[in-house]
This record gives C-alpha cells, structure tokens and sequence, in this order.
C-alpha cells in the first residue's frame, strides 16, 4: 500500500510523491531525491517541522516534546522524519523547493485540440508527456514553440491524467491569443512547468462557495472533476459571473455535473444590464441564492482584480466572512496572484 504526498513550498511550488506503508514522509522524499530540511532524523531536532491540514497520519510518540509540543500536533504541526501517512495527504513545507533540491517539474504537452468556446475564451487540449499530479486549482506555466516565453493557465481538468484542459481567455493582441487563435494545430509540442499554485481545494469538512468570473471557471472545473472522483456530501454552491450571456461556456459541462453530484448546484451571472437572463448585476448581488450560511462555509473565488475586490470587500461589510476564504486573481500574461 502506498499514498500521495502534496509537499507544498513556500515559493508556491508542489511536488508530488508515493510514500509506502511505514514509511516517513521524510524518507519518502529523501528516495524521491527531495531533500527536505532535516538534522536528526529522530524526532529531537525540530528541524523538519512543517504543517499537515488535510489526511490522515500517524505522529507515533518517539519524538520530544521540544522538537513537536502537543499543542503544535493538535494544531496540525507534524515533523516528517516522524510522519507515518495513513491516507494521501498535503505536507506545507516551510522552505523554498531550491532549498530542497527540487522544483516544478518540466515536462512537454502535445496539441490535441484547440477550440474558440466563445469571442472571449479558448479551450486548449493538450496530451502530457507524463501523467502530472496536481491539486484540484493549480496551474501551470505553458510556454510557447521556439521560444523562452511562458504564460500561467489553469488546469481545468481533473489531476493524474495526460489529457488536460485548459481555458484561455481571448486577449486582443496577446501572444497565446494570437498563437493559438492562428497558428496553433494538433501535434505542436508545448513546454510545460508545474505545478504551481497554493489555491487549490482542501479537504471538504464543511459547505464550498465556489465563485468563478470569466475563465477563473477553469480551477472551479477542476476541483468539482476531483468531487466526481471523490464525491462529498456537503453542498457544493457555484455563481459564474460574465460580462454578456455570450461569454458563457462550458454549461453543458456544469450541467452534467450537476445532475451527477447530488449536492451540487450552480448558478450564472451576467453584468451586461441589457441581457436577456434569470440573473443581471455581478456574482456579490446574488449572494441571497447561496443555499447555505456563509459563516459556516469554505469559499473559492477565481477572477480577475476587480472580482476579487469586490468579493473580499462584500464579505467585509457583510459582516458574515466564510469560515475560510481561498482566491487567485489574475491579469491577462501577468503573474497570478494567490491567497490562502
């Protein structure tokens, strides 16, 4: 028997590894040729400290209490070279990934599809080079043929497969936009590095908001293709707000969701005040529809700045902030932004 590991750097970067039935995490990723930070390797040094929010392990009582009070493991501070997991898990490691002799991976993607979902969203299908396990809302950077050039997109689709998916938003000018939109075709191989990312789904203990504007969809999507696998039995709520009903896509694939995961639910949003649809205005007008109390709920928000802002902001006057409150906002060919 074996697990997943998460180990999540501070600098955003994610490595995945196997670890064995009784094995420490530690010695996990020393045989994955990841150097976590260590001195004793006994449980007396404190050294190897980090954090463990989401799975099941096992601590043992080897360790002293200088190295790992109980009140840090009741918090969910671990020490690896003690950590037996009992499930798959996601380890914080409190070090940059060049400190530990690891990094994103580097891995290359073939074209299988491109297509124009809308004037203001591309899908891009690429076959990986090698199964990349992700967490449900990380991405990656995505580079270009013939050049150093990357960009950061989100997966869409579910983490362990080859065949990914992503939505790309339709920039006027902008270099994947044009790329894609006339020159791209099956069989180009793009590079890819990740993942990357500390927005992703967490262990579902309570009710989810998920709130998604424009091709923020594309982690939202990924994280309920994890809930297909994993299926909860918490609510699952989501607002997807667009500017025009046109910018609407992947509704059919919202529905087939919905109509899958008994506890799913979603609505859409448009702005455009001269639209024809059930609901006009932006996601924060509609927040009456959440079928449950935002205090007691987990929130996940994907959008550009101005969503963001207002969102934090809405939950500020409201009074009434998530339980906890997850984002990434991004600007077209910027670097993400991201908060946990």
């Amino acid at each position: 028997m074996s697990f997943k590991v998460a180990l999540n750097f501070e600098d955003g970067v994610t490595r995945v590894i196997e670890c064995n039935d009784d094995e420490t995490v530690l010695d996990a990723a020393y045989r994955h040729h990841v150097k976590l930070p260590m001195d004793c390797s006994d449980g007396v040094c404190g050294t190897c400290k980090g954090s463990c929010k989401q799975g099941q392990y096992d601590l043992g009582d080897e360790y002293v209490d200088e190295a790992l009070t109980d009140d840090e493991a009741a918090d969910g501070l671990i020490l690896t070279c003690q950590m037996l997991p009992q499930s798959d898990v996601v380890v914080s490691i409190p070090a940059p990934s060049s400190m530990c002799a690891s990094g994103p991976q580097s891995i290359s993607s073939t074209i299988t599809n491109v297509q124009a979902l809308s004037e203001t969203t591309i899908e891009l299908n690429v076959e990986l080079s090698e199964a990349l396990d992700f967490l449900p809302g990380q991405y990656i950077n995505l580079g270009f043929p013939d050049s150093q050039d990357t960009r950061a997109y989100s997966f869409s689709s579910r983490p362990g497969s080859q065949a990914a998916s992503f939505l790309i938003r339709n920039v006027p000018n902008g270099k994947m936009s044009t790329y894609l939109s006339e020159q791209a075709k099956a069989g180009d191989v793009l590079p890819v590095t990740g993942p990357l990312g500390s927005f992703y789904l967490r262990a579902v203990e309570r009710p989810v908001l998920m709130l998604a504007g424009g091709t923020g969809l594309a982690p939202i999507l990924s994280m309920l293709e994890s809930l297909r696998a994993t299926p909860t039995s918490q609510p699952v709520y989501l607002l997807y707000g667009v500017t025009n009903v046109s910018d609407l896509v992947k509704l059919e694939a919202l529905q087939e969701l919905a109509d899958e995961l008994d506890n799913f639910s979603y609505a859409t949003v448009v702005v455009n005040p001269d639209s024809q649809h059930d609901k006009l205005g932006f996601v924060t007008d509609h927040m009456e529809s959440v079928p449950f109390v935002l205090a007691n709920a987990d929130a996940y928000l994907c959008g550009p700045p101005p969503m963001v802002d207002a969102v934090r902001q809405y939950f500020k006057d409201a009074g009434t902030p998530p339980h906890s409150f997850h984002y990434e906002k991004f600007n077209p060919s910027t670097p993400k932004e991201e908060a946990a």
